[in-house]
């Protein structure tokens, strides 16, 4: 029996203006009805991702910032946090990478030192909380991540960069223009895990979703894996089974069918 549902957002719940279907709002009803639990479970921060679920933020938990962020009703549930030394020796390598900028993603908000519109209209849809600063090194906040906005292709530019340091940290290319850096313990299949802990539900009792190569780890969090019929080819191969694309409502209509709404 499935009781825990945790949904990816860009590419998979979303549609591709960043849209979510209507319908979506009557299924959650009937899930909450059954006591189904539904997380949202995204490389997206916090602040934005309750701006989306606005409506229903108090009956759902939110995993942000790809697993360094769990949250409930405003209430931390998980946060796991980079060395403040480290994540500026990061920063010091990708400014040097060229089409490469930078967000240091914080517990309160995300920092940019750049104004460049093109590199805004990527990051806004993001971050909720969003502030452009003289210099990060001038920035006092608890960090989760950096993310990279690379306009050259994250998997063929950035990550060829940073992925030496894949033994010691987390490196996920989670979109086709970004690259995350986070501690190596930072992913969604570990946020997953700390919530179903705190739950009491299982493995088998799970049903996940997602698109693309940070969803790695939450497809293999529970039995029930679900791959957009968009996502990318290394998903595929991980998940169980193949949803609808984003732009068909695929993770709607798989809820649908499996609980027969």
């Amino acid at each position: 029996m499935i009781r825990l549902i945790a949904v990816d957002m860009d590419g998979t719940l979303l549609d591709n203006n960043h849209k979510i279907n209507p319908e979506f709002w009557e299924i959650f009803k009937k899930l909450k009805a059954k006591n189904i639990i539904f997380t949202c479970a995204s490389g997206r921060q916090y602040y934005s991702l309750i701006k989306t679920f606005d409506s229903i933020k108090d009956d759902i938990y939110f995993i942000a910032e790809n697993g360094g962020f769990v949250a409930s009703q405003d209430k931390i549930l998980h946060i796991n946090t980079l060395e403040r030394k480290r994540t500026f020796e990061f920063i010091d390598i990708a400014r040097k990478i060229d089409s490469v900028n930078i967000v240091l993603c914080g517990k309160n908000s995300a920092y940019v030192e750049s104004n460049d519109p093109k590199f805004l209209d990527e990051v806004k849809p993001y971050y909720e909380k969003l502030e452009i600063v003289n210099s990060l090194e001038e920035v006092e906040d608890d960090f989760l991540k950096i993310a990279l906005c690379d306009f050259k292709n994250s998997e063929k530019n950035s990550y060829k960069i940073f992925k030496k340091f894949e033994d010691e940290y987390k490196i996920t290319v989670s979109g086709k223009l970004w690259l995350d850096i986070s501690n190596i313990d930072t992913n969604k299949g570990t946020a997953m895990k700390k919530l179903q802990e705190i739950l009491g539900i299982t493995y088998d009792e799970t049903l996940v979703f997602g698109d693309y190569l940070n969803d790695i780890e939450l497809l293999e969090s529970g039995y029930h894996s679900y791959a957009m019929e968009n996502a990318h080819p290394k998903l595929k191969e991980v998940a169980r089974n193949i949803a609808k694309s984003n732009e068909e409502n695929g993770v709607v209509e798989k809820i649908k069918e499996l609980f027969k709404f």
